[in-house]
């Protein structure tokens, strides 16, 4: 069974529209407007920016910068534009030389929710108000952050089709080239092409960071862009990865989810004292081993286990999960993530995250198989969808009736031959220079830490490019940089890889010496 995504999909029965701003290349005037034909269908300009002149203090240092926020259009096979994708791009302005200037190009999941997450809880050089372990404060707004990697690299944030203020162009283009595992690389390979071109970055080392769904994204981008439009990345940085289309199975599914309940549950303060008094640094690799060596073997064996073995594996099951081992056994050894966020905490009322497992609900009822909503979406949409909003419109000035789609209509998506986990392997493979950056919270139940760990030893089974891949963890969930103290330490994780990953001026990239 595939890794689920990693967001649930809200679908909002959007009509298409398109957006306006002043176009770069030609004067702003105030399009004509015909009341009944603008009812159903905006038809507006798909190429156009606007620009400001900021600067942020990041650890320390002043940087300034332009930000670009606006339109470019995808083009499609016969050069016509067929949709017009929205970006916000940071560019440092006391940089005269960009040929040795990384640019990081940014995405994020779903697959229908737009880069708001990672641009202004992130790595963006401005950030919303939140307190400090990422729970919505009033009132809402913007600060600068004094993390972001703006100081080593530019970003790009691109809102595929759909999301964001993105739209496509016309009501009879077929849905089917946006919304799918390859059509949605295809197209964002043809669009990053364009975006390189007009900013004049061919010569930049380059990196593409995908969140969520977005690490399916940019598994897939990087053997695209390499095969389509002849652009080899740096590295590519997954946060929070779902599956990337690595066939795991029920068995391994079930297993492979121990130790996100262990963690959970420690947070929770739902372990014996033993357990409770050893710190995660030493908690999860007792777990990772039981579970490689026991729980899994015991879940592959089912049936075939005897009565004495099937009880000893769910009191340890039970030990290191927090649940009770008559819910392990009533449950055949095999605890699904959704009875997990319900059951923990039911007795003191209450239920757990999906995404970030620290997060708590309160459900009608007491009963019953899964949570009624996901407690932590609920408190980032109430934070982000605010905020992107005062940034956009009245910080950045960007004019739109349009709404900014936080979650958008790209249904029915098409998962069918999800090679990305492949896909990026490939990549790696035929490119040398090419680094990959892990970066997990213990606390996500959707993507979970283990589960990143297994995607790694799987992309790389030969353990040949071992040197090329990282992993790091945070004491958050999903998106483990709204906690304060992983907003600091995860920024850096990011400076520390793109830095250490260009190579030395004149080195070449190939495999020998």
């Amino acid at each position: 069974m595939k890794k689920l995504f990693i967001i649930c999909l809200f679908v909002f029965g959007l009509v298409p529209l398109l957006f306006s701003q002043k176009s770069s290349k030609m004067p702003a005037e105030q399009a004509a407007v015909n009341p009944i034909k603008d009812a159903v269908f905006r038809k507006l300009n798909i190429d156009s920016t606007i620009s400001l002149k900021r600067s942020v203090v990041i650890n320390g240092q002043r940087v300034p910068y332009t930000v670009t926020a606006g339109s470019l259009p995808v083009w499609d096979e016969n050069d016509v534009p067929i949709a017009g994708v929205f970006f916000t791009y940071y560019e440092r302005a006391d940089v005269s030389d960009r040929s040795s200037r990384p640019l990081v190009i940014s995405f994020n999941g779903g697959p229908g929710t737009p880069s708001v997450w990672m641009e202004i809880g992130y790595t963006g050089p401005r950030i919303l108000n939140i307190d400090d372990e990422g729970y919505p404060v009033q009132p809402y707004g913007m600060r600068d952050n004094p993390h972001s990697i703006l100081d080593v690299a530019d970003i790009v944030y691109v809102d595929p089709v759909n999301t964001g203020f993105s739209r496509m162009a016309g009501k009879d283009i077929p849905r089917s080239k946006f919304f799918g595992v390859n059509a949605d690389v295809e197209y964002l390979a043809g669009w990053i092409s364009t975006f390189i071109s007009r900013y004049n970055r061919w010569a930049s080392p380059k990196y593409l960071i995908g969140e969520s769904y977005g690490t399916t994204r940019v598994s897939g981008l990087a053997l695209e862009l390499q095969k389509s439009r002849w652009i080899y990345l740096n590295g590519v940085i997954l946060v929070s990865p779902t599956g990337l289309g690595i066939e795991r199975g029920s068995v391994m599914n079930a297993a492979l989810s121990l130790p996100y309940y262990a963690a959970t549950a420690w947070y929770h303060k739902a372990l014996s004292p033993a357990l409770q008094q050893k710190d995660l640094s030493s908690l999860l690799p007792e777990v990772e081993k039981f579970t490689i060596d026991e729980y899994l073997p015991a879940l592959t064996r089912g049936g075939s286990l005897s009565s004495s073995e099937r009880e000893q594996i769910a009191a340890k099951v039970s030990r290191y999960s927090g649940l009770n081992e008559k819910v392990v056994l009533q449950n055949n050894l095999s605890i699904s993530t959704s009875f997990f966020w319900k059951e923990l905490l039911r007795d003191k009322g209450y239920t757990i995250g999906r995404l970030d497992s620290r997060y708590l609900g309160k459900d009608k009822k007491d009963a019953g198989e899964r949570p009624d909503y996901n407690a932590e979406l609920t408190a980032w949409l109430h934070a982000f969808t605010p905020a992107i909003n005062v940034y956009l419109r009245d910080e950045l000035n960007y004019k739109t009736d349009l709404n900014y789609n936080m979650f958008g209509n790209v249904m029915p998506w098409d998962n069918a031959n999800n090679n990305t986990g492949e896909n990026l392997q490939q990549a790696m493979a035929q490119n040398p220079n090419l680094h990959i950056l892990v970066q997990s919270g213990y606390y996500d139940g959707a993507c979970d830490y283990f589960n990143a760990k297994y995607n790694l030893w799987q992309i790389d089974p030969g353990g040949k490019f071992q040197n090329r891949m990282k992993w790091e963890g945070y004491r958050s969930g999903h998106m483990m940089y709204l906690r304060k103290e992983d907003l600091a330490t995860s920024n850096q994780h990011l400076r520390d890889f793109i830095l250490n990953t260009i190579p030395p001026k004149g080195k070449p990239a190939k495999y020998g010496e």
